[in-house]
């Protein structure tokens, strides 16, 4: 006799343990009084049982349906529960291959590549930014329009540039399932046109040696703490990446031989950067050791030793001495010394290139960079810092 929903409900555990309701179709109570939807069938001559789920999660009706989709395959001659097992693997599959798994592996195999702190905390950024949407779907299910929506929210808040390395990201991720046999193709390939382009803006800098000058004298007469005035001089003198040098270890300089080595992990090129060190950055950081030097950090946050100071903080005190943001910021003081280098004269462009740690396309080339230009590098650098005294104590 056909089972009903309130025959159903009313079954007990302990008592009969199948329960049939035709065609194979059966509920299976246990002990415990779990209700289990099976299906008895015969292929090939063999007897099998076929799984179809829990009640009251899988309703009679439910179960009846399943039933006769599994009749239907049988028909066919298909083995209904070697669909089902191919379903659960594909089921497990898609859970696998959604892009925030994809994007994991992708940042983990980015990290073991050794790219920078930076790079990766920009890269987990732009993955927050792209999960929110994208994140638990099957990345080969991701069309270009799910794709621009993320990016839509993000340029519909003004950040242009950021919509744009998001995009970046998210390809990059695409990418690498299709290289992995994941994806077969990469959605932001047809979106390059449909993201608005941000007015490129070019990091201020002060680019004339009297205005320079001008800019000198404030810093060696600023009031603030410390650790920021050392900071800011040797931007001055050493004129690195804010990054490389806010997170900065004591251990990378080397006061005896006069060099600062920038770990590959932390400069931008990924390639170990070396820096001569002139007597006048040695003297700057010589002071700052009698302060930081129980720390780690060369450069430690006020309050909190364990974190490099912000780029944040040193530009703020830039405002706070009367530059504004259009005249001078921290990342400014390479193209100052860039410019001011060059027109000089004094030095070949390769040395300078090579100081400012731009490698070219060519390997040779960025290997003669390192290794050719160290004592022109050196006798620049000393040139440098005397120009700086020159040019602040005539400011």
């Amino acid at each position: 006799m056909p089972l009903t929903d309130t025959t159903i409900k009313k079954l007990k555990p302990g008592g009969q343990s199948k329960h049939f309701d035709g065609g194979g179709l059966y509920l299976q109570v246990s002990k415990t009084g779990s209700k289990l939807w099976r299906m008895a069938y015969r292929f090939h001559g063999k007897s099998k049982t076929l799984y179809i789920g829990a009640y009251p999660a899988i309703s009679l009706a439910q179960a009846r349906k399943r039933r006769e989709e599994a009749k239907a395959l049988l028909a066919e001659g298909t083995d209904p529960s070697e669909v089902a097992r191919q379903e659960k693997i594909k089921s497990k599959l898609a859970m696998e291959n959604t892009f925030s798994a994809i994007a994991e592996e992708l940042l983990a195999k980015d990290e073991k590549e050794g790219k920078s702190v930076a790079t990766m905390n920009k890269k987990r950024w732009y993955f927050e930014l792209a999960a929110k949407d994208l994140g638990n779907r099957v990345i080969g299910d991701i069309s270009s329009l799910d794709v621009l929506v993320p990016l839509k929210r993000i340029e519909g808040k003004g950040n242009y540039e950021t919509a744009r390395r998001v995009r970046a990201f998210i390809g990059q991720v695409f990418r690498y399932a299709i290289a992995t046999g994941r994806a077969e193709n990469d959605p932001t390939f047809g979106l390059r046109g449909a993201l608005i382009t941000p007015k490129a803006e070019h990091r201020a800098a002060i680019l004339e040696p009297e205005k320079f000058g001008k800019l000198l004298k404030e810093i060696w007469r600023y009031g603030g703490s410390p650790t920021t005035v050392a900071a800011l001089k040797l931007m001055v003198f050493l004129y690195p990446r804010p990054g490389e040098l806010r997170q900065a270890t004591w251990i990378e300089f080397d006061f005896e031989k006069k060099v600062w080595t920038i770990p590959a992990e932390r400069a931008k090129m990924r390639r170990e950067h070396r820096k001569p060190l002139p007597d006048e950055a040695v003297l700057v950081l010589n002071e700052l050791y009698q302060i930081t030097g129980r720390y780690e950090l060369a450069f430690p946050a006020q309050g909190n030793y364990m974190r490099p100071l912000s780029e944040n903080t040193l530009n703020l005190a830039l405002r706070r001495m009367g530059f504004e943001k259009h005249e001078a910021t921290s990342h400014g003081f390479r193209a100052s010394a860039s410019t001011l280098l060059n027109e000089s004269g004094l030095w070949s462009p390769d040395a300078i290139e090579a100081e400012l740690a731009h490698i070219g396309d060519n390997a040779v080339r960025a290997a003669y960079h390192r290794g050719q230009y160290w004592d022109e590098r050196v006798r620049m650098a000393d040139w440098w810092a005397r120009e700086i005294i020159r040019w602040r104590n005539e400011a």
